[in-house]
């Protein structure tokens, strides 16, 4: 199964790319996706043990599964001040 992942900020900006496409086995959870973003894109290895994803509109969690016709974001922490 092949899922396009929308990055964002620091994530776009290390990857140099919007989306990036990872083919994995069915079923596969946001960890395992995570692996593979990583393996991917090896810039972001440093900053994807602190970035969030969301499938949809939701936040989740590294057990959650995803599905082939999920919508996935990588959102990394913001700063401000």
């Amino acid at each position: 199964m092949n899922v396009q992942i929308r990055l964002f900020a620091v994530a776009r900006e290390l990857a140099g790319v919007d989306t990036i496409e990872v083919s994995l086995g069915e079923p596969y959870t946001v960890a395992e996706l995570r692996r593979a973003l990583a393996a991917r894109a090896p810039a972001l290895a440093g900053v994807l043990p602190q970035v969030l994803f969301a499938i949809g509109s939701q936040y989740v969690g590294d057990g959650t599964v995803v599905t082939a016709d999920a919508e996935v974001a990588c959102i990394p922490p913001v700063s401000g001040g």
